[in-house]
């Protein structure tokens, strides 16, 4: 269902990006990066995150890590991930496959600026074996995402 989720949103919103179905396990960052050939950075992860009552997703690039002071000044609160039970009854999408397309309902989609570093990246696509390439502004376009910094500096040796 989720797979398919994605593919309706994509379909009504962006006929003319196609999901890759890879047949090959894509759920973590350096999985993505081998199957699809790109170095880690351009796999686009999506953290699901809650601060208080609020569910929002923030996608950042593959090798970037959150960073408590900024995402607290970005989201006037402390943040923390979800538990891997609460997500895919959130999302629609299964750990691995988290992305901000075709979600099971409305959540507020964050962009964070790591991901401007590339013309291109490669978020999952709602399933373990997806994936999508697209550039980030289309990607925040498509999700009406707000763009945020809120991950530490990247030390650019392998972008």
């Amino acid at each position: 269902m989720s797979l398919e989720s994605v593919k309706a949103f994509l379909a009504e919103r962006a006929p003319d990006l196609a999901v890759i179905e890879t047949g090959q396990r894509t759920a973590t960052v350096a999985e993505a990066a081998a199957v699809l050939g790109l170095p880690p950075a351009r796999i686009a992860k999506t953290l699901s995150l809650r601060k208080g009552d609020e569910v929002f997703l923030v996608v950042v690039r593959g090798d970037a890590r959150l960073d408590n002071r900024k995402a607290r000044a970005a989201f006037g609160g402390k943040v923390r991930m979800l538990d891997l039970a609460e997500v895919e009854g959130l999302t629609g999408h299964p750990v691995g496959g988290v992305c901000p397309f075709g979600l099971a309902q409305p959540l507020k989609v964050y962009c964070d600026a790591s991901l401007r570093d590339f013309d291109e990246v490669a978020p999952a696509a709602g399933s373990i074996d997806s994936a999508v390439r697209l550039s980030p502004m289309r990607l925040a376009e498509l999700t009406g995402a707000v763009w945020v910094d809120v991950c530490q500096e990247i030390q650019e040796a392998a972008a």
